[in-house]
């Protein structure tokens, strides 16, 4: 009986429970094979720290936002017990033949690197932010735009109680996918992305003539936006776990300069974290589950070094360094809605 191990890495997202949920119910119940989890992404591995996983364990687990294993910013390479030739004794130890990594640009990256290095690994793409290459949706993407729509939602109706111009930051730190989406879906004046910059003049215009029609105007911006004389992105909160600018507060910053140039009174809120959290939608659980039921294929098939990804309706392999190249908005996508902001 073949023996995996599951881990789940990087940010958190909705859907990665169905995920060990499809691979559990399929691997057990078609290919015979046996499952723990990894606690806490790369460390767990790294430090074999591990559960059992059973049919019984993840019962429920597809309406369930979060990962059960938990997750971290650790990499496979740091500390005493990291790297490929470690990594191979603690699996021999715990008996686990097999690894399926969950997670995105830089989880594919490293599972590329280990697989390199000789480690049997297979994987599932996820982000919110829809920006991997060669699969067309991640799972949690489309829960991240609809809790961005509803945010839109209710935003206008405050905005337009009391004439205000309401700016929305939603992430996207080199992609503006989310903002893009929900923009459209809610109905945005102005949708402002990281791929496009614009400039305040621009974006002014557009807020005005939305006043000058009696309307109240809605701003969506990706964390990642800038100005074009900007040379990074808006970031006053240090750096992450992977050494980069943390993000955050470019709607606090692009409000008053708003309102000052255009005499609007204006306001900005900053969804956060509030887009990763919470339960799945329908989409989501059956693209999660369907992915997770593939991967399992991956791993009778000895299949190593492969991503599962979505293509068009059907599930496909891919390199691993093909889900690691990024997805930009392309400058089609959004001047076919640029043309009716303002």
């Amino acid at each position: 009986m073949t023996r995996i191990g599951i881990l789940t890495s990087g940010g958190d997202c909705p859907g990665l429970n169905a995920v060990i949920r499809g691979a559990v119910l399929k691997g057990t119940e078609v290919h015979g094979q046996e499952f723990v989890g990894f606690l806490d992404g790369w460390r767990g591995l790294v430090e074999g720290d591990a559960i059992p996983l059973n049919r019984s364990r993840v019962r429920g687990l597809a309406q369930q936002g979060g990962t059960i294993l938990g997750t971290s910013r650790f990499g496979p390479y740091q500390g005493p017990n990291g790297g490929a030739q470690n990594i191979q004794k603690t699996l021999d130890r715990l008996g686990v033949d097999a690894v399926i990594a969950i997670g995105g640009e830089g989880t594919a990256a490293a599972s590329k690197r280990l697989f390199g290095e000789g480690i049997r690994i297979v994987g599932v793409p996820k982000t919110i932010d829809n920006d991997l290459s060669h699969t067309d949706y991640t799972f949690g993407f489309d829960t991240a735009v609809e809790i961005a729509t509803e945010a839109i939602d209710r935003l206008r109706t405050t905005g337009n109680s009391h004439k205000r111009c309401m700016v929305l930051e939603v992430m996207g730190r080199h992609a503006g996918w989310i903002a893009l989406h929900a923009g459209t879906a809610g109905g945005a004046h102005a949708i402002l992305i990281p791929e496009h910059p614009e400039s305040l003049e621009q974006i002014c215009e557009w807020v005005t003539s939305v006043r000058d029609r009696g309307r109240s105007p809605m701003v969506v911006v990706a964390e990642g936006f800038r100005l074009p004389h900007m040379e990074e992105a808006y970031s006053t909160k240090g750096l992450d776990g992977f050494d980069r600018p943390r993000l955050g507060g470019v709607a606090e910053f692009l409000a008053p300069l708003i309102e000052k140039h255009t005499g609007i009174e204006t306001r900005a809120t900053v969804l956060g974290h509030i887009q990763r959290g919470g339960v799945p939608t329908a989409f989501d659980r059956v693209l999660a589950t369907r992915l997770g039921m593939a991967v399992t294929d991956l791993v009778a098939e000895e299949d190593w070094g492969h991503m599962v990804a979505l293509h068009g309706t059907d599930i496909a392999r891919v390199d691993f360094d093909e889900l690691a190249e990024p997805k930009y908005v392309p400058e089609r996508r959004y001047q076919e809605m640029r043309i009716i902001f303002g």
